[in-house]
C-alpha cells in the first residue's frame, strides 16, 4: 500500500485575504460616512445653541437699555459697554469675552429691522458661509430656528 503524505497547509489563500479586505474597507466607508453626516448635524445644532443664546442676549440689553444694540456697531454691545449707556448689565451680556462664532468659524451676522419685520435678526450663513444655500450650507436666523419657512420644504436630512 502507498501512502501519500499530505502536505499540512494552514493559512489563508489570496482570494479569502482579499474577500476580508473588501468587507473591512466597506464596513469602514459606512461609517465614516454615517461619522461625517453626524459631524454637520452638530455643527448646526450647535450653531443654532449659539444662535439663540445671542438672541436673548439682545432681548436683556434691550430691556435694560430701551434700545437694541445698533447694527454699525452690532454684537460687540452685548461685551463692550458703549460710552453713551448707563443702564448696561455689569460684565455684559455675554459670559464671554468675546462673540462667539457659528459651529464652521464664521462670523455672525446681526441685522436691524430686517425684511421680516422683526426688530433684529442674527444670521450664520450655514457650512460656506455665504447667503442662501441648501442643506448644510443654508442659512440659519434667530428668528426661525427651527427651520420652517413658508416658501421651502425642509426634508428629515437637512437639519
Amino acid at each position: 500500500m502507498i501512502l501519500k503524505q499530505r502536505k499540512n497547509t494552514s493559512g489563508f489563500t489570496l482570494v479569502e485575504l482579499m474577500a476580508v479586505l473588501l468587507i473591512i474597507a466597506l464596513i469602514a466607508g459606512l461609517a465614516a460616512k454615517s461619522f461625517m453626516g453626524s459631524t454637520e448635524k452638530a455643527k448646526v445644532v450647535t450653531t443654532k445653541a449659539t444662535l439663540s443664546t445671542l438672541h436673548g442676549a439682545v432681548n436683556m440689553f434691550k430691556l435694560d437699555t430701551g434700545h437694541y444694540p445698533s447694527e454699525e456697531v452690532g454684537l460687540i454691545e452685548l461685551i463692550e459697554q458703549p460710552m453713551d449707556l448707563e443702564d448696561w448689565a455689569p460684565g455684559g451680556y455675554l459670559e464671554q469675552t468675546n462673540i462667539p462664532r457659528d459651529a464652521w468659524k464664521n462670523e455672525f451676522v446681526y441685522i436691524r429691522n430686517p425684511e421680516s419685520g422683526k426688530p433684529f435678526v442674527i444670521i450664520s450663513y450655514g457650512a460656506d458661509g455665504q447667503e442662501g444655500g441648501e442643506g448644510y450650507d443654508r442659512d440659519i436666523e434667530s428668528t426661525n430656528l427651527d427651520g420652517s419657512d413658508a416658501s421651502e420644504t425642509y426634508t428629515e436630512d437637512e437639519y
